[in-house]
């Protein structure tokens, strides 16, 4: 079987603060939510938008980085895979989430008054998640 391609790179605005969790090992995981916006202009002429949200997860260092830079309604770069993870609730159900796994983060636009105004970018090697995990 041929290698495949799983690369997901989004611009948009934080829908809510990072919230980071450790996981029964001590490693940190980050999560948080992205909007992402596009127009158009329909046959009719009239202009539309649609608003895309995208969960995002990040680990580690990159984890922490998220924590301590970002906060809600911050412009952000992210990069990294699309996975989607299942899992039971405690009456049987079934549930499906697809997050965005980060390697790669941007500060872009406006930054947190305490920050300098420079560009930010990190980005974690050591991105593999470990076992199960909720938010």
């Amino acid at each position: 079987m041929g290698r495949g391609l799983n690369k997901v790179m989004i611009i948009g605005y934080l829908g809510r603060d990072p919230e980071m969790r450790y996981t029964p090992s001590g490693r940190p995981v980050t999560s948080f939510s992205v909007a992402t916006s596009r127009t158009w202009t329909s046959a009719e002429g009239e202009r539309r938008e649609e608003t895309e949200w995208f969960n995002i997860v990040a680990w580690g260092t990159l984890a922490e980085i998220c924590k301590t830079h970002l906060s809600k309604n911050q412009q952000v770069y992210v990069e990294g895979r699309l996975q989607t993870r299942g899992w039971e609730d405690e009456t049987g159900k079934k549930h499906f989430r697809t997050e965005l796994v980060a390697n790669e983060m941007i500060l872009l636009g406006d930054r947190r008054r305490d920050q300098p105004h420079m560009d930010i970018e990190y980005g974690d090697e050591d991105n593999n998640e470990e076992g199960d995990y909720a938010f």
